[in-house]
């Protein structure tokens, strides 16, 4: 059995991880741990897990993370980057589920997040885990930067567009739409259901810290500058994310259908609805899933593309537990097999 850790685990993020994780056949939770809440079952703070996980939470210091095959970090932005350090040179394998590693530029990370990189010298060797992406270097790679939620969202519904030259990479849109949990699980009062029940709201407008990390993609792989507008909102669910991108068309005679069902024909984890499907974040509920859907209004001009995810499952603990199985040399979809909810 393969030795995990989970430094940060009370947040939704961390919850979904030792969720999948405890019914994975080859893996064995370790440690998870918790400065705030160290001492306490992990069970009675998630009963759902009653019965499947008996683990205490400990502090990262008494936690013995540098004995795991890999620990993965679910925890603030900024807390990763002053551990992982320490584990690599203990020859541990890292999976950060925050921000702390996904921009290359610390220049850029201090501009959108206000610190500094404390390790800037690991930035030219992080791997981007969207495994339909950079799978061949997840593989290699000991440390993994986990991909947002919207930008598993966004990026999955552009990257075949960008690759085939089928639109101008001058003026891609997104208008993107999350529940409430992609705001993590602390108090606040704007995420009360008071507040956010029978509502819905733009936000971030002027700048979205996950603009500079889905640009940074489109630019990989494009080779070139890309026009990219961000737009997300907050709707009054609990999880998923729908994101529906808008591109011009360079070529009017191209098979949009079929440039999305070759470039995805053999990704687990990537579904390319039927011409004419309008995707619901209902449909990829609790697993990991990306469901999509490609359109021509009008057979006009622009393509519109409707993407869906779980934020907690694709967009952030299952995506890291498929980075896992590819890091670690298992059969990618291991523990991973599930069927979404319904209703």
């Amino acid at each position: 059995m393969l030795h995990i850790g989970i430094v940060g685990g009370t947040g939704y993020t961390g919850s979904e991880l030792i969720r999948i994780l405890c019914k994975h056949p080859n893996v064995e939770l370790t440690c998870i741990t918790s400065r705030g809440d160290s001492g306490t079952s992990v069970n009675n703070m998630f009963p759902n897990l009653r019965g499947h996980v008996d683990t205490m939470f400990s502090t990262p210091e008494d936690a013995p993370l540098k004995e795991c095959d890999l620990v993965f970090f679910a925890t603030p932005n900024g807390v990763a980057m002053h551990q992982v350090p320490e584990l690599l040179a203990a020859g541990v394998k890292i999976i950060d589920l925050a921000a702390d590693f996904r921009l290359k530029d610390p220049a850029l990370w201090k501009q959108w997040y206000g610190i500094e990189h404390q390790c800037p010298e690991l930035l030219t060797e992080v791997v981007y885990g969207l495994p339909e992406l950079n799978r061949e270097a997840i593989g290699k790679a000991r440390l993994v930067a986990n991909p947002g939620c919207y930008p598993t969202a966004v990026l999955l519904g552009f990257i075949p567009l960008l690759e085939s030259r089928a639109v101008n990479q001058d003026f891609l849109i997104a208008d993107a739409k999350s529940g409430v949990s992609g705001a993590g699980r602390k108090a606040s009062v704007t995420m009360l259901m008071g507040e956010t029940g029978e509502s819905f709201k733009a936000y971030g407008i002027p700048g979205h810290r996950h603009w500079p990390e889905i640009l940074q993609i489109l630019q990989q792989v494009t080779d070139t500058q890309v026009g990219f507008t961000f737009v997300p909102h907050l709707v009054p669910m609990i999880r998923g994310i729908e994101a529906t991108l808008y591109a011009p068309i360079t070529n009017q005679n191209i098979d949009l259908q079929e440039i999305f069902m070759t470039r995805y024909a053999n990704e687990p984890f990537v579904d390319v609805l039927p011409p004419g499907s309008h995707p619901e974040t209902r449909w990829v509920r609790g697993i990991n899933l990306c469901r999509l859907a490609v359109h021509r209004p009008h057979n006009g001009p622009l393509v519109v593309v409707s993407s869906v995810i779980d934020n907690l499952v694709k967009g952030a603990a299952g995506q890291a537990v498929q980075n896992m199985n590819i890091m670690l040399g298992l059969k990618e979809t291991t523990g991973l097999d599930g069927i979404a909810l319904q209703p």
